[in-house]
């Protein structure tokens, strides 16, 4: 009996050994199969499992940097992105965020070689129990973000198809990278690799970017509390964004502090205190209609698009550092001058026209159609017209439905919610005056404010370069400077007498009128002419010099090849922009020497390596005496008595140092302009409606001395109130060799024509013969 209990008590024994050496061999084939995989994965067996990135990519990887351009002053302007993110050091990383990152996403990080195996033993007793939990490491997240292994299908493999297959050959991809890394950076390293890549929400890549987004401040300087904030973020962007579930984002926080305390990165009080705050925002999302001198931005990208890639960059994500001319306090003061200006003249533009529509003809009276044609040039006409082709009942519907918009106010905020129709909102537009304003030091070229209109965000369109204007008698300097040139003295006096081109070529005959549509008959020495702007003396000049050497000396000065060779051509009809004309008066200042004006100093890599340098052209256009006597010319306007800009600048904006100047204004008021210049800047601006159609009708408010002339005497009195800047207030220096003509007209007689002597006996002046006779 015993010795048969004895062989039925074997039996089980040997059954369960078979078990358990059944499940050791599962366990070795199953684990022997898995590092085959990994294997596997690892070589890109047969092409099945896609590209893992080679060593290479791994000691250089590359993630999509923002390129950002900075002032001369040292200041962020703004970027161009893709993905907002811009890099930190870990010096630059306050120890708070590391600790609430660590606490949160990665306890164990110290410890691990890139992947938690703890972590993962514990995702199965977490799904066990109908829990969720997630066992990525840091430096697996590293390699998600900056390798894109979740995006790239470029480098997925021919089971990526596979339901199920494509989520565990992305994780062995991740396990695997994360490995690598551990061997090729120190932790510190991957810790920032991974603060560079991380997305944060609202358009914010990288610790620097949602710091700046979110608070409005660097990394190293953020609170306990707002470090808390930003590591609980980077689980779920959109969940936990404080902008749009404040009170969730809260919550989260509030979690991240309780980890913290958790593993004793803070005690209890600190906790306490901290979870008691709640989220203080400085919100603001980066974006090409924020940040400095955002017209200048526009301009520099067109030009930056095609410099990247014509020399093998990506503009939107290498990460480029482009230095440029522009002085962040000069651009501050040049747009405050402006919004206050142009807040005051559009509240006196829609009192002057109210009631009425400011869309008129030269005889006052309102442009039938306006809208309609107008409409037909917008983005949401040319949709409704491509979406409905010829049906114009659809298209009418549309264009005046009332839906809700924001539109651009001046009054607080800058911006109302309203119920408009599209055609509303035009006619609403059309109502506004705009503006362009550009400043320069004329002796390097070297932009320092540009301000291309009233509001980047719904006014898109640069009145600096982009747009050209007629300059009125702002192009007067241009015949001037023929004159002075060809050897007449400023003190040549002229009597402001009718002066007729006859018929010609099938052209009629033209005379110009004085802007009071008088003639005075009174004799102007040519600097008084000038100061004054009288027009009967710019007309005898074009006459004698003939418009085609007018035009000649225009080119010279910088002002394009499309000035029209026509007896009108000295009263400022053809179009020019802000910005050729702030080069051409730099020429008087520098000595006669044209520079072009320029926004870029140099590019650099995001290594710091120069990619490019800019030198501006210049070119010798004029003698160092004609240059000087134009600044002479020009000084007229701001030093004689009652000249266009003797009382505003003198006066009002109490300007007492050595100023040149010259307003402009069109026949119709459709444009009113000034230039200023000084020994170190030249300034130009522009003021008028979007359409030549809409503007006063007055020269109380029209003329350029009223329109214009009020931003320059503004700016001027920031920037020489700044101690920060150093703008001369010195005199213009004088040529090194003595004039060759008197500039003092007190020392002539009463006049050097007679006054009893008719315009059409004077006689041509005879050309110097010390001028070269190539124009």
């Amino acid at each position: 009996m015993s010795v048969a209990r004895s062989k039925k008590s074997v039996a089980p024994a040997k059954g369960y050994s078979k078990i358990v050496s059944g499940i050791w061999l599962t366990f070795i084939a199953g684990l022997l199969g898995f590092v085959l995989f990994v294997f596997a994965v690892s070589i890109n067996f047969l092409n099945l499992f896609g590209e893992l990135p080679d060593f290479k990519t791994l000691e250089n990887p590359k993630s999509e940097l923002a390129s950002e351009m900075y002032s001369a002053d040292g200041v962020l302007m703004g970027k161009y992105y893709k993905e907002n993110r811009s890099p930190v050091t870990y010096d630059e990383l306050p120890q708070n965020l590391v600790d609430a990152l660590i606490a949160t996403e990665d306890v164990r990080f110290e410890e691990h070689s890139g992947i938690d195996f703890k972590g993962l033993m514990a995702v199965g007793y977490y799904g066990l129990t109908g829990r969720s939990r997630g066992a990525s490491t840091l430096t697996q997240q590293v390699a998600k973000n900056l390798f894109r292994t979740r995006a790239e299908t470029s480098r997925e493999g021919l089971l990526a198809g596979i339901p199920g297959l494509r989520m565990l050959i992305i994780k062995t991809k991740e396990w695997i990278v994360a490995i690598r890394l551990e061997r090729a950076y120190s932790k510190k390293e991957i810790l920032m690799m991974y603060l560079n890549t991380v997305e944060f929400g609202s358009n914010a890549y990288g610790i620097k970017s949602a710091a700046k987004t979110f608070f409005s401040k660097a990394p190293k300087d953020l609170s306990l509390e707002e470090s808390a904030l930003l590591a609980g973020i980077v689980n779920g962007p959109t969940r936990f964004s404080p902008v749009t579930n404040k009170e969730r984002s809260q919550k989260r926080r509030d979690w991240v502090l309780s980890q913290m305390r958790k593993y004793n990165f803070i005690d209890d009080t600190t906790y306490t205190t901290a979870v008691a705050q709640n989220i203080k925002l400085q919100f603001q999302v980066e974006n090409q209609n924020t940040g400095i001198a955002p017209y200048m931005r526009a301009e520099a990208g067109k030009w930056l698009l095609q410099w990247a890639r014509d020399n093998g960059h990506n503009l939107y994500s290498d990460g480029l550092k482009i230095y440029t001319t522009i002085d962040s306090r000069m651009q501050q003061h040049a747009e405050a001058a402006v919004q206050e200006h142009m807040k005051t003249m559009q509240k006196l533009f829609l009192n002057y026209w109210k009631g009425r529509k400011p869309w008129t003809d030269e005889n006052g009276q309102t442009i039938k159609g306006f809208l309609d044609t107008a409409i037909k040039r917008t983005e949401r006409y040319i949709s409704l017209k491509n979406r409905y082709a010829d049906n114009k009942d659809s298209i009418n519907f549309y264009l005046n439905k009332k839906i809700p918009m924001k539109v651009f106010t001046w009054e607080a905020p800058g911006e109302k919610n309203v119920m408009m129709s599209p055609m509303d909102s035009l006619a609403y537009y059309k109502h506004f005056l705009h503006t362009g304003f550009m400043a320069v030091n004329p002796l390097d070229g070297h932009i320092k404010a540009w301000v291309g209109g009233t509001n980047y965000k719904y006014f898109k369109y640069d009145h600096v370069k982009q747009g050209r204007r007629q300059p009125g008698s702002t192009f007067k300097p241009v015949v001037y400077t023929a004159a002075i040139d060809r050897g007449y003295s400023p003190c040549y006096k002229v009597p402001d007498l009718p002066v007729t081109f006859p018929a010609q070529d099938g052209r009629p005959a033209y005379t110009a009128k004085n802007s009071d549509d008088n003639f005075s008959g009174i004799n102007y020495t040519l600097r008084e002419a000038l100061a004054n702007s009288i027009n009967t003396v710019t007309m005898f000049l074009v006459k004698n010099l003939t418009p085609e050497l007018v035009v000649k000396y225009a080119e010279r000065l910088g002002l394009g090849s499309n000035i029209e060779a026509v007896p009108s051509v000295g009263l400022g009809i053809s179009d020019v922009s802000v910005y050729d004309m702030a080069g051409a008066y730099g020429t008087f200042v520098n000595k006669g020497t044209w520079t072009e004006p320029i926004y870029i100093t140099r590019i650099e890599d995001k290594n710091g390596n120069t990619l490019f340098t800019n030198v501006p052209r210049s070119r010798e256009v004029l003698s160092e005496e004609t240059a000087y006597l134009m600044i002479h010319m020009l000084k007229g306007a701001v030093d004689i008595r009652l000249a266009t800009a003797w009382h505003g600048l003198r006066n009002r904006y109490k300007l007492k140092n050595e100023i040149g100047a010259k307003t402009g204004t069109t026949s119709n008021y459709s444009d009113a302009w000034f230039m200023g210049v000084t020994p170190d800047l030249v300034c130009g601006m522009w003021v008028g409606g979007e359409d030549r159609s809409i503007h006063f009708r007055s020269a109380t408010l029209g003329q350029g001395n009223k329109l214009a002339m009020p931003i320059y005497g503004m700016f001027m009195q920031k920037v020489y109130g700044d101690k920060n800047l150093s703008v001369s207030k010195a005199p213009f220096p004088k040529p090194e060799q003595p004039l060759n003509v008197e500039i003092d007209c007190s020392k002539y007689n009463n006049s050097v024509i007679s006054d009893t002597v008719s315009q059409d006996q004077i006689l041509q002046i005879p050309v110097r013969t010390d001028i070269d006779e190539e124009i």
